[in-house]
This record gives structure tokens, sequence and C-alpha cells, in this order.
């Protein structure tokens, strides 16, 4: 069995043996990101990273109108992005902001930093924050009727919560990422599948969903210790060199290889059955 988790902005279900469904739970309004919102996501990430009983995750949003729009400018307006009249000092007035964003962002970071592998499946709008979130994510999958957007610049900032630093090196291209980011223009799922920014396109949410499902379990029928070695390295890769990706590599896997799913993922193989691991 899974540990318990309680979260209010969230529903949390397993559908599957050892998979875990997030879903955004605010449909009323759009499944808008407030403060307390991204908080909770970051403990729950944090939380189902280190639950043996969860082996891969997926992430969708409740209703039928977003994934999510994004952070909600109301609230925001009036916590990380109003002004503060008690402070006059510029430097005072930083280091509180500094201190601000660097949380925001460990909270989104903690879906990449999640030992487990993350699929996400978006719908309708799925903006600002949306392309946040689902850049820290593995495997990003969406319906017809998604509509994307770095939105950022409408709202007077550059975004700060990891666009910016993920989404060139997911899709490889800095003159795109540089046309939407810079116009906060909308683009949609047939665009994004080109780029490379999600990997299957559905036509409805429900089919985006059980498409993410399915990989999630399919992942999650693997060696745990193999997928989540592989999670890691993939993603020390992209931010180092090869030689330093190899070295790193040979480190992981002098330990890793003492393994036993790898007999048992071998021996499975041959007398074509379907392996079982242990709990990690």
């Amino acid at each position: 069995m899974a540990a318990n988790y309680t979260p209010k902005y969230f529903n949390i279900t397993f559908p599957q043996e050892h998979v875990a469904h997030v879903e955004i739970n605010r449909p009323n309004q759009l499944n808008a990101f407030f403060e307390a919102m991204w908080i909770e996501l970051g403990h729950l990430f944090n939380q189902l990273s280190t639950d043996p009983a969860v082996r891969s995750i997926i992430i969708s949003g409740a209703g039928e109108k977003a994934f999510t729009a994004g952070l909600d400018v109301k609230a925001a307006s009036q916590g990380l992005l109003a002004s503060d009249s008690k402070t006059t000092d510029p430097a005072r007035k930083a280091v509180h902001l500094r201190r601000e964003i660097g949380g925001f962002q460990d909270c989104i970071t903690a879906i990449e930093k999640c030992e487990k592998p993350v699929v996400v499946a978006m719908h309708g709008f799925s903006l600002g924050l949306a392309i946040d979130l689902s850049s820290a994510a593995d495997v990003r999958y969406c319906a017809k009727d998604t509509r994307f957007a770095v939105k950022e610049v409408d709202i007077g900032l550059a975004a700060d919560v990891g666009t910016l630093s993920r989404l060139p090196k997911i899709v490889g291209n800095f003159g795109w990422v540089k046309d939407v980011a810079l116009t906060a223009r909308l683009f949609g799922a047939e665009e994004a599948l080109r780029v490379g920014f999600v990997s299957r396109v559905f036509e409805t949410k429900e089919e985006a969903v059980k498409g993410a499902l399915e990989l999630a379990t399919l992942m999650a029928s693997k060696s745990p210790i193999a997928v989540q070695g592989t999670k890691e390295l993939l993603n020390w890769s992209r931010d180092h060199t090869v030689q330093d990706g190899l070295r790193y590599t040979t480190i992981w896997n002098s330990a890793a290889l003492q393994t036993s799913d790898v007999q048992s993922a071998l021996l499975s193989g041959i007398q074509k059955r379907k392996p079982t691991f242990e709990k990690l």
C-alpha cells in the first residue's frame, strides 16, 4: 500500500499497481496556482519520491477547460507580486523576492528531482506555470484541444520558475523558444508535437490521461532500480558533458549493477514470464 496522502488542492489516486495519479483540483479557477498550492505540490512530490509503493506518476488537471491556466494573478497581486510598503530599501526587497522565487522554483523542481518518472497529460488551457511544471516532468502528452503559452511577458515579468532554463533543452531550438517566450503567443498541440515539446497528441483529455496511465504502468512494470537510475543519469547528462555523463554512469552503475533485478529480468525473458521486483 502507498503511504497516506491528504493534499487539499490535489486529488491523488492509485489507478494501477505502483502508479500514482496526481490531479490538480481547482477546476472552477481553471486550476490556477496560488502560494499554498505550489507549496503543497512540492511536499507531495517529495513524499511520492520516497514512497516504496510508487514507481511512476502521472499528472493531469481536473475539469474540461484547463490543465492549468498558470499563476492565479489576483492572488499573486496580493502576495508575491504585491508592493511592500513597509520596506523601502531596494536591496532588502530584493532579498525577500529572491527567497520567494527560490522557494517557488524548488516546489516545481521537486517534480524533476522526484526519483520516479513523471508523465504529464495536458488539455485545454496550459499556460505559464503549466509550461514550467510540465518541463520539469519526464514525458509530456496532450489532448488535441490544448492551448499552450509562455505567458509571463503578458504580466510584466520574465518566466522565472524553470521554463527559460528547461524548455530550450527539451526542444533544442532557441529560435522557437524565443518566438513563444518573447511574444506570449498561443501555440497548439500540433506545433508542440512538431517541435518536440510533447511526445503524443490525443483526440480528447480522457484519451490523453489514459495514454499517460498506460505509459506509466509500463514504466512501473520495470525494475525500479533500472528506471530510477535511468532518470537520474539522463537528467545528469543533460546538464554535463558526454565525458562527465559517462563517468557518472560508471560510478552509479558500479553500485546499481549489484542488484538482483538484473538476474530477475534476464530469467523472466528466457522463461517468458512477467518479472517481479522488490520495493525500493
